[in-house]
């Protein structure tokens, strides 16, 4: 049997890792390089800076409302967490304007 034409990935090779590749699904591969932003992806890290500049708040909200998250869905709650913060501080300004005015 010629072992260089083998249908099979693991036949007469036990002492060896073969890669998987999945036909079907070419992005497999996709989600094992890092998230930017030390790891944590640009929604979180935004997230967190949001608290010293609120405005990364609103950065992130335009990007989820732009769907950046389909270049990489695990984006996809950071930014809903600093969309949904960016409108709690949004609230919270207008009270507050509202409470001073009147």
């Amino acid at each position: 049997m010629d072992w260089k034409h083998s249908t099979e990935p693991v036949e007469g090779r036990n002492d060896e890792y073969t890669l998987i590749r999945d036909a079907e699904d070419p992005r497999l591969g996709m989600y094992d390089k890092p998230l930017p932003c030390f790891g944590c992806g640009i929604g979180w890290f935004s997230l967190l800076l949001g608290f010293v500049f609120p405005f990364m708040w609103y950065y992130a909200t335009i990007l989820y409302f732009r769907s950046y998250y389909h270049r990489d869905p695990r984006e996809r709650a950071g930014l809903a967490a600093s969309a949904i913060a960016a409108m709690i501080c949004t609230i919270a300004v207008i009270i507050t304007i509202a409470v001073l005015i009147f």
